[in-house]
């Protein structure tokens, strides 16, 4: 455990820190899961909307590391591949 002040307080900023990431590591998640969702249900038009808006989200994230560039470009690319490929 934590001896000195502080250690004691970057204990609990890590704690803060950690939840903080938590929260955008979700969010991150969710704004995927929602482009998917769009492209699954085979609205071209919506799907596009949801991926300009979930491209934002994930630039956000990963401009403040919680996941790497590389990360979000990867999804960005597949997603759009996905929407470019729907009839």
């Amino acid at each position: 455990m934590a001896n000195s002040a502080q250690a004691r307080k970057r204990a609990r900023q890590a704690l803060k820190q950690r939840a903080h990431n938590a929260s955008l590591r979700t969010a991150f998640r969710s704004a995927v899961k929602k482009v998917l969702k769009a492209v699954t249900a085979g609205d071209k038009a919506a799907a596009k909307v949801v991926f300009q808006s979930s491209i934002k989200v994930m630039d956000s994230i990963a401009d403040k590391g919680v996941f790497h560039k590389n990360k979000a470009a990867r999804h960005k690319s597949r997603l759009s591949a996905q929407i470019k490929a729907m009839a």
